[in-house]
């Protein structure tokens, strides 16, 4: 199994949602994350003054899948996301070793 991270643009989450309502996606997290990279913020202006947006909103899409569908999600993922702006975000893939189904007691795909 493996977990696929993205932070993506907040403008991008229902587009992604609903691209993944397939079968074999049992569910995802998404949360609310701030930050900068390549970006680095950027000027806005509020009720006349200028202020510098520091840390830039955006959403982390967590989903755990098996082996086998890594690759398409992950292209998939990146096709349903990019603008070809900077700041369109990034995507993590890291191992899963074991998932537990608390109400079932079902382990690893299983619990899926």
């Amino acid at each position: 199994m493996k977990r696929i991270e993205a932070i993506i643009r907040p403008s991008r989450v229902e587009q992604v949602r609903a691209a993944l309502a397939h079968p074999w996606i049992s569910g995802m997290t998404v949360s609310e994350a701030r930050g900068f990279g390549r970006q680095r913020g950027h000027v806005e202006l509020y009720r006349g003054a200028e202020y510098t947006v520091e840390l830039v909103p955006k959403l982390r899409i967590e989903l755990v899948v098996p082996d086998p569908l890594v690759p398409r999600l992950v292209a998939e993922l990146e096709a349903w996301v990019r603008t070809g702006r900077i700041g369109d975000g990034k995507i993590f893939v890291t191992p899963v070793d074991d998932a537990v189904r608390i109400r079932t007691g079902d382990r690893g795909e299983d619990a899926l």
